[in-house]
């Protein structure tokens, strides 16, 4: 059995790896150059286009396609999840997503004005590949290291996403910009390049997941249940064990439910951000990238200045900063109609962004009850929470600029999670200080 130690320096920096590989289908697909390909091909912002014989604003529909992949991630996760636990085989699903959202990612250079409705399958297959994979990777974290380091091993992990992440899109916007090689001229030419930039995240998201996979031990315990019948309904049984512990630990139940509500603010957002640059502020693709740009390189140190001082402070403590800053990106962005406003705006973004992601993931794993070893059941729950929040941010955001024609109305609903988040923040019971982690 493929057993180790807590604290493997190689374990640890392979998982960590797997951010630098999947990073880059939320840069490049759902963030810069994908959704400027998607407008561009589907008539330009605020256009109207049909799909299953309804008639939508195209960006708005873009929301929709990414809300329904995360109702789907959130309704079959907690099952796959539990089975994985119960087989002692996380790795092969994760594998699984992982091929499925980059050969997605891939297959979106087939996707043109003539075939809308392959643009938006690919978006929903890519979405599930990419959040069905991340289940299995967060159910990984307080299996191969101790507490103390989870925080620094979480926010190694996000600041490696934002890194890698950020070099494929200064090639891909080097690939569009210097397009001669295409063969073609003018718009059709930029096209092509971008087309092929996404053929390039589903190369780059596999390879490098390969260091991963290569690494992290199938089972971490060395523990295989089997010999019964039925694992689909192992899996429920599982499931139902952890809602029962989850409903007797009021830390761990008041987090979560403190982390469902902000975390769908910061989801929608960042899957978002780029539609309002350019829809509400009419920014073009040579202002919107640099934006985008910002945040990733800002987000880097925020992830490692926020466990910092959270060593210092305390995890909650640092959420509730970090919830605080991002009701000020609200206001800001309700406020904000010029691109050096929204640079401005880009780098709070980018501040808070890392941070909270990465202190949420660590503060989670380590309330889970030590004497636990189905960590990916566990986890399910946690990532249930992220993409059902993103399910009804993302829908919500969509209905409400579909109904009055404006994102800044978005805005306000934005604003409300964060004050809700931050007040079921202020009710999760204090932890006992972690021990110091060495720098």
């Amino acid at each position: 059995m493929n057993v180790f130690k807590k604290g493997d320096k190689k374990v640890m920096n392979a998982w960590a790896m797997y951010d630098w590989a999947n990073s880059v289908y939320h840069l490049v697909i759902t963030s810069t150059l994908f959704p400027i390909y998607y407008t561009a091909v589907t008539g330009g912002s605020g256009a109207k286009v049909n799909f299953l014989g309804f008639s939508f604003l195209s960006d708005a529909l873009y929301t929709y396609a990414l809300s329904f992949a995360f109702l789907v991630i959130a309704a079959v996760a907690p099952l796959l999840s539990g089975i994985a636990d119960y087989t002692g085989n996380k790795k092969i699903f994760m594998k699984f997503f992982c091929y499925m959202g980059a050969l997605s990612c891939s297959g979106m250079y087939f996707f043109t004005s003539s075939n809308l409705w392959l643009g938006i399958v690919l978006v929903i297959f890519a979405c599930i590949g990419y959040a069905g994979s991340i289940v299995f990777y967060n159910a990984y974290l307080p299996e191969i290291v101790e507490p103390a380091d989870q925080n620094r091993l979480s926010a190694k992990g996000f600041s490696l996403g934002y890194i890698g992440s950020s070099i494929l899109l200064i090639l891909n916007l080097v690939m569009v910009q210097l397009n001669a090689w295409t063969g073609l001229t003018g718009d059709a030419a930029v096209a092509m390049a971008t087309r092929w930039s996404f053929v390039t995240v589903g190369v780059w998201w596999i390879v490098f997941a390969q260091i991963t996979f290569r690494r992290v031990p199938t089972n971490p315990y060395g523990e295989v249940k089997r010999g019964e019948k039925h694992n689909i309904w192992k899996g429920y049984q599982e499931l139902l064990k952890v809602w029962r512990l989850l409903k007797g630990t009021k830390p761990l139940r008041r987090f979560l439910i403190a982390f469902f509500v902000y975390n769908t603010g910061v989801r929608t957002i960042m899957l978002v951000a780029s539609l309002f640059g350019s829809d509400e502020l009419k920014m073009k693709e040579g202002q919107l990238i640099p934006t985008i740009l910002i945040i990733q390189f800002v987000a880097v140190g925020g992830a490692y200045l926020f466990s910092y001082i959270a060593k210092k402070k305390s995890d909650i403590f640092m959420l509730k900063v970090a919830i605080f800053v991002w009701v000020g990106v609200c206001i800001g962005a309700y406020c904000t109609y010029t691109a050096n406003q929204f640079y401005a705006l880009a780098f709070f973004v980018g501040l808070v962004m890392g941070g909270i992601q990465a202190l949420s993931r660590s503060t989670y794993s380590k309330m889970l009850p030590p004497e636990t070893q189905d960590h990916a059941s566990f986890f399910s729950f946690y990532d249930v929470c992220e993409n059902v929040g993103s399910v009804l941010g993302l829908f919500l955001y969509g209905w409400v600029y579909d109904f009055t024609g404006s994102m800044r109305n978005s805005i306000i609903f934005l604003l409300s999670l964060f004050v809700l988040g931050f007040i079921f923040l202020n009710r999760v019971p204090k932890a006992k200080p972690q021990s110091t982690l060495s720098n």
